[in-house]
C-alpha cells in the first residue's frame, strides 16, 4: 500500500516465502526449550508439565513476554501506522482536480459531494485507528499478565508458601491462563464493536452471500 516504487517492489511472493521461513526457524528455536527445560509430574509448581530449572524458568519468562507478546504487538502498532497512513497517501493523490463551473447549483452539489465523501473517508480513518489500539491494548491486557505470573511463580519457586497461597497463586496462574487463550479468539468481537459501518457492512454482506448459496443448494 505504500506510494513508494521501491517499497512496493519489496512486496514479492519471494520476500513472503523468506519471511515466512524466517518466522518458522525463530519459533523452532524458541520451541526447543520445551524439549530442553520442560519436565513432567513436578510438584510446587503452577503446572504439573513444567520448567525443571530456575534459569531455564526465567529464559522461557522473558522469551514468552518480549517474543510472544511485546514484539507481535509492537509491529502490529508499526505496521497497522503505516498501513492507515499509506492509504491517506494514496488517498490525497488520487483526489480529483476541482473545476470550475458556471452552473452554482451544479457546483453546490459537487461541493457538497466532495466534503461528504470526505468526511466519510475521516470517520472510515478514524474507526481503523480506534480498531488498531483498541485491538493492541485488549491484547495486552489479556496476556501480559500471564507473563508477570509466570515470572512470579519463577521468582518465588524456592520460598517456603502454605498450602493457601500455593492455591491462590495456581488460581491466578490458570486464570491469566485462560485469559491468554481468550484474546486469540476475541480479535473478531473487537473489528465488530470498533471496526464501524465498513467491517460490519463486510460480516452482513458476507453473511447474505452465504444465506444465497443455502438458498441455491435446497433449490437444486
Amino acid at each position: 500500500s505504500s506510494v513508494d516504487a521501491n517499497r512496493r517492489r519489496m512486496s514479492t511472493l519471494k520476500n513472503a516465502q523468506r519471511g515466512a521461513a524466517l518466522i518458522i526457524i525463530l519459533s523452532l528455536l524458541v520451541r526447543i526449550l520445551e524439549l530442553l527445560c520442560f519436565e513432567a509430574n513436578l510438584t510446587d509448581t503452577p503446572l504439573k508439565c513444567y520448567l525443571k530449572t530456575t534459569i531455564c524458568a526465567i529464559v522461557s519468562d522473558l522469551c514468552f513476554a518480549l517474543i510472544t507478546i511485546l514484539c507481535p504487538l509492537l509491529l502490529m502498532l508499526i505496521f497497522g501506522l503505516m498501513i492507515i497512513s499509506n492509504v491517506r497517501q494514496s488517498r490525497a493523490r488520487l483526489q480529483p482536480i476541482p473545476v470550475a463551473i458556471d452552473s452554482r447549483p451544479t457546483q453546490n452539489t459537487t461541493t457538497s459531494a466532495a466534503n461528504e465523501y470526505q468526511s466519510q473517508q475521516r470517520r472510515m480513518d478514524r474507526h481503523l485507528l480506534i480498531m488498531l489500539f483498541v485491538q493492541i491494548l485488549v491484547l495486552f491486557g489479556l496476556t501480559f499478565p500471564l507473563a508477570i505470573s509466570k515470572l512470579y511463580s519463577t521468582i518465588t519457586r524456592s520460598y517456603v508458601k502454605s498450602v493457601s497461597q500455593n492455591a491462590i497463586e495456581n488460581f491466578i496462574f490458570n486464570l491469566f491462563l485462560l485469559f491468554a487463550f481468550i484474546s486469540f479468539g476475541i480479535p473478531f468481537y473487537i473489528y465488530t464493536l470498533t471496526g464501524g459501518h465498513v467491517f460490519r457492512q463486510a460480516i452482513l454482506s458476507l453473511i447474505e452471500i452465504l444465506v444465497r448459496k443455502l438458498k441455491c443448494q435446497r433449490d437444486q
